[in-house]
């Protein structure tokens, strides 16, 4: 057994920039899920209310990481009224 470093993608050997980026969107995936599902809302409600089509929210919904943008994401969260945040850190400092 291994402890996780907190972002899967890395785990599983992304490196470490991609894994953040793929880490980000994955979230914002869930968050844009989770907030159709709270509202009830059909595919079809949903992609306009998105500003997108049904089959790429579908796409969305399948968690097609791989053909959103960090920057499409956002802007569909923005869409739902969503307030998206970015905290950057200092990098961790590593034992002697």
């Amino acid at each position: 057994m291994e402890r996780s470093s907190g972002n899967v993608f890395a785990d599983i050997g992304f490196p470490q920039e991609e894994a953040l980026n793929l880490c980000l969107r994955a979230e914002l995936m869930i968050r844009l899920a989770q907030f159709i599902e709270k509202k009830g809302l059909t595919q079809l409600q949903a992609a306009k209310k998105l500003g997108v089509t049904q089959p790429r929210l579908n796409l969305m919904l399948k968690r097609r990481i791989e053909l959103f943008s960090l920057d499409a994401l956002v802007n569909m969260a923005a869409r739902a009224g969503m307030r998206v945040e970015m905290r950057v850190k200092e990098p961790l400092k590593k034992a002697a």
